[in-house]
């Protein structure tokens, strides 16, 4: 077998690699390069699953990042454990084939549970007093304690929210990605993995904030060249195969799609008040949708009206497609947890997961970084409130900073509800190859010249040495 290490580059696509990204430009240049159909939908969960099994969502049954759960009756979103992805993993491929295989798996989704040797993923922990302290879970238990205490805390708020990709105070870019490649070395230098997948996250925040053709995402791609580039010439000098690899490119947006709030003026859509606020019921409503960026996957409660919601979801703005029962078979994605209709907006459009029709009726968590809690995907999560000044926002976060520590309940309700502030977006399957994710693969590598998201697992598999 070939040493190989994985970077996931997220949204690193043909049309960004250039004058900013030296380093990758020149590997690109001494090795293959292959662009890749993107699964569709074309995000995080579904992709990574797509190519760990080679099977699509009908199969591994990830739809998307999110879905709604009909014996529950409430939409659950980034999940980890990986029992939810059904189909033998690469790894546990070439852990057969070749007897003393090992496997890391660094902050790669569905973490958790999984078969490989050593993981680590994002975890805050939740007491019972309404507290939350960010952390990381890692596998062996072991693993946690040894590599905080070579690398630190795990700097969870640059992971995702609004600093995520930000200069952190000492001035340093995106520590969250940089704390990702040294855990992957800490993880080679300890332990030498067979295989290690490695997710580097850095492109995928500015390019939602400001679309990839903002020139302010240069600074961006010059950080990511360094970072990668680093890991590079480590893997090299210790005789690892580097590969590169990424799920989806980010396409300009201008438009977002409000599908619950259509669904909610037809009176098909429920909600509760709870405190004077709303909060969507879907096991009450006869229809919702739970959008996950340009995909949104709509459930039909009610069996008579699924006719009329086709018809009405063709016809909103900003609307490409409408899958039904034939068309999510062909695309792959007719499994029991995706929706009763699968609508896929424009490149140039998004879905939010909005329902409500007056803001001040919104709930408390549409303000806050609340992952779990929002029936749907929320990008806004990566900007401030721009109604307020700089220093009136600084004093805002140390007000509430100062009241949790002085053991006080406290909302962190600094995210804006104007999902005009997006840039980007993902989730369908752009026109071009350029605006779509890649392969970037030894130059001896056997794989085609262009590949399917499916096709990507045995692609990787022979270039690890497995069959």
């Amino acid at each position: 077998m070939t040493r190989t290490a994985i970077l996931n580059v997220v949204g690193l696509t043909p049309r960004l690699i250039g004058e900013h990204t030296p380093r990758i430009r020149a590997f690109c240049d001494r090795s293959k390069v292959a662009p890749i159909v993107p699964s569709l939908p074309a995000v995080t969960c579904t992709a990574q699953s797509t190519y760990l099994t080679g099977t699509p969502p009908s199969s591994h049954g990830i739809v998307a990042n999110g879905w709604y759960d009909r014996t529950l009756a409430e939409v659950q979103f980034w999940k980890q454990s990986n029992h939810l992805v059904h189909g033998e993993k690469l790894w546990e491929t070439l852990r057969y084939q070749h007897p003393g295989f090992t496997c890391a798996k660094l902050f790669w989704w569905y973490n958790m549970y999984s078969s490989a040797d050593w993981s680590i993923t994002p975890r805050p922990m939740y007491p019972a007093d309404g507290r939350k302290f960010f952390d990381v879970y890692a596998w062996p238990y072991a693993l946690r304690t040894q590599v905080k205490a070579d690398l630190g805390e795990f700097p969870f708020p640059g992971f995702w929210g609004p600093v995520a990709g930000r200069k952190s105070p000492q001035g340093a870019p995106d520590c969250a990605t940089r704390w990702i490649a040294d855990s992957a070395r800490w993880i080679e230098g300890h332990h030498q993995p067979t295989l290690s997948l490695v997710y580097l996250p850095h492109l995928d925040y500015n390019l939602q904030r400001f679309g990839p053709l903002d020139p302010r995402i240069h600074q961006d791609l010059g950080e990511i060249d360094a970072i990668v580039g680093q890991l590079l010439e480590f893997y090299q000098e210790r005789d690892v195969q580097p590969v590169i690899l990424s799920e989806y490119g980010i396409t300009p947006v201008h438009t977002p799609i409000h599908l619950n709030r259509v669904f909610r003026e037809r009176g098909w859509l429920v909600v509760k008040e709870e405190l004077g606020l709303e909060l969507l019921d879907a096991g009450a409503s006869r229809v919702f949708a739970v959008a996950d960026h340009q995909i949104a996957h709509v459930y039909v409660n009610d069996p008579s009206l699924l006719s009329e919601v086709g018809e009405a979801l063709a016809a909103v703005p900003g609307v490409a497609s409408v899958l039904g029962r034939a068309e999510k078979q062909a695309a792959g994605l007719d499994h029991p947890r995706a929706g009763d209709w699968v609508a896929v907006s424009r490149e140039d459009a998004w879905f939010t997961y909005y329902y409500w029709l007056d803001d001040t009726r919104a709930p408390d968590f549409a303000r806050c970084v609340d992952i779990h809690r929002k029936p749907g995907y929320d990008p806004v999560e990566l900007f401030t409130d721009p109604s307020l000044s700089p220093l009136a926002l600084k004093a805002k976060i140390a007000w509430r900073l100062l009241r949790k520590k002085l053991g006080f309940r406290m909302l962190m309700d600094l995210i804006p509800l104007d999902a005009g502030l997006v840039g980007g977006s993902h989730g369908c399957r752009p026109a071009s190859h350029l605006d779509g994710p890649m392969l970037i693969a030894p130059r001896t590598a056997e794989i085609p010249d262009s590949l399917d998201a499916t096709q990507v697992r045995d692609a990787l598999l022979r270039i690890c040495g497995g069959r």
